[in-house]
């Protein structure tokens, strides 16, 4: 286990050389993008929520003269479309989708980056094709089991007493006892002053609980936006046990025993507590532990951003 004490910054902002839409079925269309080097080494971006989207920030953590670097919106989220839509939207069908990006670009193998829910998929991906990838990054480690889904909804009152409340208490008293259903009825409900209501409610919850200092950044601040992506699929994800059966992952992760990983993690992140990645890692001999001390949940946490960029130059080198 190591602890991250080297400091850098995050690389200059950069416009994507190509971008595009892919339509992924009669519903679904999927947006992606590339920048930094054409001809540089590929690496896959994965967003978290499930339904929070990319942001142009997200390039910034890859040294854009040595990589390629992919981003795509998940099913839902983002600029994908159509935002928060829940049919044909399961971890299958993200993981086929990231092969058909990958067909679509030709991409033979490539570098996993995932934090959060982004860990999860690139995970079951790597599971999944683990001849496609060269190696991961992650942050945060999410497995998708049913304590850590408990712990989102109800044990992060446990040291966010006030964020918890409030995401409650948005809710009429009699419904309170089945926090998920009901927040799940609220954001797949048509009208958009229901649903809108209970995207914010929710995103200011998880984001109010995502960082070691004070404050929060709300995903979006209208009902159309990214707090209805990411608030309705993350629900929708949690309903259904994120469509994997419980410890599929820690199950399979041989799969992955001969690929490197570097496995951010902050000593205080309360929405993925380290026990997680701990356990992972543990399960995982070719994977390092980078213990951040003062960071929480956020990939914007200065420490937690200048841990994944180390880490992003690590895979520059010869491993």
């Amino acid at each position: 286990m190591d602890t991250h004490t080297e400091r850098r910054d995050l690389f200059p902002e950069i416009a994507p050389f190509e971008h595009g839409e892919i339509a992924l079925d009669g519903l679904h269309k999927m947006y992606w993008e590339q920048s930094g080097n054409p001809d540089g080494a590929p690496v896959l971006f994965l967003h978290g929520g499930p339904g929070a989207g990319a942001t142009p920030a997200h390039r910034c953590f890859f040294d854009p003269v040595h990589y390629r670097i992919i981003i795509f919106d998940q099913r839902g989220a983002g600029r994908s479309k159509p935002l928060g839509e829940t049919a044909g939207n399961t971890t299958d069908h993200l993981i086929a989708d990231i092969e058909t990006l990958r067909i679509r670009l030709g991409v033979e193998r490539w570098l996993i980056f995932g934090g959060s829910w982004g860990a999860t998929l690139a995970l079951a991906y790597g599971i999944r094709h683990p001849e496609r990838c060269t190696g991961f990054v992650l942050r945060g480690v999410f497995l998708g089991r049913a304590a850590e889904l408990d712990w989102f909804l109800h044990g992060m009152r446990t040291f966010f007493p006030e964020a918890w409340r409030a995401f409650a208490e948005f809710l009429p008293e009699d419904e309170r006892g089945d926090l998920l259903g009901s927040y799940y009825a609220r954001l797949t409900d048509p009208d958009p002053t229901v649903h809108g209501a209970a995207a914010l409610a929710w995103s200011r919850y998880e984001s109010a609980c995502s960082k070691l200092a004070p404050g929060y950044d709300a995903p979006g601040n209208h009902a159309s936006g990214p707090a209805l992506g990411l608030a309705r699929l993350e629900a929708h994800y949690i309903k259904n046990g994120v469509f994997m059966a419980e410890n599929y992952l820690l199950e399979n992760i041989s799969r992955l025993h001969p690929h490197p990983g570097i496995v951010v993690q902050g000593r205080y992140d309360m929405i993925c507590p380290m026990v997680t990645a701990d356990e992972l890692c543990r399960a995982w001999p070719n994977a390092e532990l980078v213990v951040v001390q003062d960071a929480g949940h956020s990939a914007m946490e200065p420490s937690i951003r200048s841990a994944l960029v180390a880490a992003t130059e690590a895979f520059t080198k010869p491993r």
